[in-house]
C-alpha cells in the first residue's frame, strides 16, 4: 500500500509519471481511464425495498412463527394468534428498517461525488466529468468544491477542507503540502491529502490524484457498507441454526405425543390438538424481536 502522505511532491510526481505543471496528456489520461476504470462508487447489486421485505419474511425462525400463528388461529386460540402475529410484524419492520438504512447510506455516498471538475491536462485547464479522472490528474480546488477523488495536496493557499464524512470532525482541516514522516497515520491526520466526498470550505489549492473510485477512502467505506448488507452476522447465523433446531424439535414433539397417545387409545383429534399446542409452545416468539432490537441498538 502506497503511503502517499509520506512522500514529497516530487516523489509522487515521479511515481505517478505525471507533471504538476502540465498534467497528463489527453491520450495518457484516456489510456489510464481504460486501465483503472471510471472514478465512481460501484453498487454491487443493491437490494430493492421489496427484496429486503421478502428476506425478512423468509427467515427460518420467522416462518416457524408464522406457522405457529396460523395453527393457533385454527385451534381457536385467537389471543396467541394475535400476539405471535404482532411479534412477526414488529420484527419484520425493525429488520427492514435496519437494512434499508444501510442501502440508503450507500446511495448517499454515491451522491457525494461532484459532477464536473477543473483539471490540468496537456498544459491547459479543462472542465471534465469527475467520472473521467485518473491517477496522475492534476485537479484545481477552490471554496465550494467537492474533492472528486483521493490525492496529494501539491498547492495550498489557505486551503481548508471539511472531512466530517470520513472522520466525524466538524472543524475544517487546514491543508499543507509537505511530506509527513509518521507511519500508519489516520485519515484525519493526513493534512497533506485530500479525500473523495469532502468539501473545500476556504481558500484554494491543487490536488494530484492518487486513487479513484472504489480505491479511495470513501470507496472502502462503500465496500464495507455493502458487505454488511450482504453477509449475515455471526449472531444471525446462530439464530438460523437455532431456528432449524427448534423446527426439528417441534416436529419430534408432535410425533412422540401423537404416537404415545395413539398407543394409549386416545382420540385422534385430541392427540393432534395436544401435539400441535405443545409444538407451538416450544417456539420462543419474542426471540427474533429481541435480537433485532439488540442489533439495531448496537
Amino acid at each position: 500500500m502506497n503511503h502517499w502522505y509520506q512522500k514529497t511532491i516530487h516523489e509522487v510526481e515521479q511515481e505517478l509519471d505525471t507533471s504538476i505543471e502540465t498534467g497528463l496528456s489527453p491520450s495518457e489520461a484516456a489510456q489510464r481511464l481504460a486501465r483503472f476504470g471510471p472514478n465512481e462508487l460501484i453498487d454491487r447489486g443493491g437490494k430493492s425495498p421489496w427484496k429486503i421485505l421478502l428476506e425478512q419474511l423468509t427467515g427460518i425462525l420467522t416462518i416457524v412463527l408464522i406457522i405457529a400463528a396460523v395453527i393457533s388461529y385454527f385451534l381457536g386460540d385467537v389471543k396467541d394468534f394475535l400476539v405471535i402475529l404482532a411479534i412477526v410484524v414488529l420484527n419484520t419492520l425493525l429488520g427492514f428498517s435496519q437494512e434499508y438504512r444501510a442501502e440508503k447510506a450507500l446511495a448517499a455516498l454515491k451522491k457525494m461525488a461532484t459532477p464536473h471538475v477543473r483539471v490540468r491536462r496537456g498544459g491547459h485547464v479543462h472542465e471534465v466529468s469527475a467520472r473521467d479522472l485518473v491517477p496522475g490528474d492534476v485537479v484545481l480546488l477552490e471554496a465550494g468544491s467537492i474533492v472528486p477523488a483521493d490525492g496529494r495536496i501539491v498547492e495550498s493557499i489557505n486551503l481548508r477542507i471539511q472531512e466530517a464524512v470520513l472522520t466525524g470532525e466538524s472543524e475544517p482541516v487546514e491543508k499543507i503540502t509537505g511530506a509527513i514522516s509518521r507511519d500508519n497515520l489516520p485519515v484525519g491526520d493526513r493534512r497533506n491529502s485530500g479525500f473523495m466526498g469532502t468539501l473545500v470550505t476556504y481558500g484554494r489549492g491543487t490536488l494530484l490524484i492518487t486513487s479513484t473510485g472504489m480505491q479511495t477512502e470513501l470507496g472502502r467505506i462503500a465496500e464495507l457498507i455493502q458487505g454488511v448488507t450482504q453477509e449475515p452476522t455471526p449472531m444471525q447465523r446462530r439464530l438460523e441454526q437455532l431456528a432449524r433446531t427448534l423446527a426439528v424439535g417441534a416436529l419430534i414433539i408432535v410425533v412422540i405425543v401423537f404416537v404415545l397417545g395413539f398407543l394409549r387409545g386416545e382420540e385422534l383429534r385430541l392427540l393432534f390438538l395436544t401435539a400441535i399446542s405443545m409444538a407451538v409452545a416450544a417456539v420462543p416468539e419474542g426471540l427474533p424481536t429481541v435480537v433485532t432490537i439488540g442489533l439495531a441498538l448496537g
